[in-house]
């Protein structure tokens, strides 16, 4: 069954057809064309979507989205941005879906994942989601292109890192239940304070429908805040939380030897007791929100504790390896994709917590602005508190928690990724757990990858 035909996408867009095609899927990346999709040629600064045309029909593209004549089946338009935007508000248009967006500080993606993995269980085949981290302004419409007519529930990320972008994407995906999951000093170079950053994060109720939920963290401080910017626009407010007074509690934990979690969770009136398998509190807060947004859209809150035990980690968030090194084998938990400080916390908690000796190769924390020398030389805290055997700490960022640590741990401080792998090679042993964690532009999914293909034999 075709997602669009040309007529329906210059229908959408204002465009004019040339060439009849029906397309099964939707891209902008001409290296991820398959056979069926539509390639939209995208235009920017760097380069033009119009010059892949060729090797995106050459994979099997049925059709394409322009801004001048090409010799391929093609809706012609003006912009082929907007008309990427156009596609996605159609999408949105015509399905009666229940849709759910999801944001906040840190979180958001697993707690998507989790969120379309919950309501899966029970609607198998009937739930879209946004793949990867498509949580921008060109990641939200492409997502939206990308949904059936038929979805039963739509679960889109929505990410950003000035004010004003989430007013944007919530007005495209104008969701029925809203999510914050968290608020955390992130991308603070483009903020006063947190305070900032809650209300930048509130904007996603702003494209909330009528008769719309908003779930909010009942333990944020800024929950008064979060809360006085969802009554504006939200007809239900639902909380989560550990502290008394939440909506959706957990009245009960207990860490199991896998590393997951127990949990026994009050949600309204009911109770529901269920597993978590990814380890940390973090995760714990993470099922609250998602169990909130599974009963606002009438889920079954059985089968969505059924998917909770069984995700596992996903790659650059959690994901769990394990390498070959001399003798033995070791483990790597890989949270190489995003850090900021809060998350650094949260995930040197889950490695404290591991069997076997601790390890942590730590990449520089991005787009903390002036407070950035403080963020990072307060992560000797956390380090210190997880005891770790030995931390490689990369990139010039890292310089003054390198200062903060002199005398009481033991550190290296190398330049890049190429080098960190080099310095844990020489050091990872047989049974150890090590976290690699940074953000995405310090380049560590490198050493996940190399750690991946296992460190060759004698080198530890």
């Amino acid at each position: 069954m075709s997602l669009w035909t040309a007529d329906a996408i210059a229908e959408a867009a204002g465009g004019e057809v040339r060439g009849a095609f029906a397309a099964t899927g939707v891209t902008f990346d001409s290296r991820e064309v398959g056979a069926g999709d539509l390639f939209i040629a995208l235009t920017g600064e760097a380069t033009d979507g119009h010059r892949f045309l060729d090797g995106a029909f050459g994979n099997g593209a049925a059709g394409a989205i322009v801004s001048q004549p090409v010799p391929h089946p093609a809706v012609l338009v003006a912009d082929t941005m907007a008309a990427l935007e156009a596609l996605g508000r159609a999408a949105r248009a015509r399905t009666d879906a229940r849709v759910i967006g999801v944001t906040g500080s840190v979180g958001k993606t697993g707690t998507k994942e989790a969120l379309a993995a919950a309501l899966d269980r029970a609607a198998a085949g009937a739930v879209h989601w946004s793949v990867k981290s498509y949580n921008n302004h060109t990641g939200v419409p492409l997502s939206l292109a990308r949904m059936p007519a038929a979805t039963r529930y739509g679960v889109f990320e929505m990410g950003m890192n000035h004010a004003g972008e989430l007013t944007a994407l919530a007005a495209m995906v104008r969701p029925d239940v809203a999510i914050i999951t968290a608020i955390a000093p992130a991308h603070t170079a483009f903020f006063t304070g947190e305070e900032a950053i809650a209300d930048a994060k509130a904007e996603i109720f702003n494209g909330l429908e009528p008769g719309g939920t908003a779930i909010l963290p009942f333990d944020s401080p800024h929950y008064e805040r979060l809360r006085a910017a969802a009554e504006r626009h939200a007809a239900c407010i639902v909380t989560f939380g550990l502290g008394e007074g939440a909506d959706v509690r957990a009245l009960e934990t207990m860490r199991l030897a896998s590393g997951g979690s127990y949990v026994l969770a009050q949600i309204g009136a009911r109770t529901l007791s269920y597993t978590i398998a990814q380890p940390g509190e973090h995760w714990v807060s993470n099922s609250l929100a998602v169990l909130a947004a599974v009963d606002a859209v009438g889920g079954d809150l059985g089968r969505a504790g059924l998917a909770l035990a069984d995700m596992g980690g996903l790659p650059g968030r959690g994901a769990r390896v394990t390498t070959a090194v001399a003798g033995g084998t070791a483990l790597v938990i890989d949270e190489s994709y995003n850090a900021n400080p809060s998350s650094m916390s949260a995930t040197l908690k889950v490695l404290a917590a591991e069997p076997g000796r601790h390890l942590a190769v730590l990449g520089g924390m991005r787009e903390l602005g002036e407070e950035s020398d403080a963020f990072h030389a307060a992560l000797a805290e956390p380090i210190g508190e997880a005891g770790l055997a030995h931390v490689i700490l990369v990139g010039a960022e890292m310089l003054p928690l390198a200062q903060a640590l002199e005398g009481r741990t033991d550190f290296v401080h190398v330049p890049d990724a190429g080098a960190a792998g080099v310095a844990l090679a020489g050091v990872l042993a047989p049974g150890d757990v090590v976290l690699v964690k940074g953000s995405n532009g310090i380049g560590l999914s490198a050493v996940v990858a190399g750690l991946a293909q296992a460190i060759p034999a004698g080198v530890a």
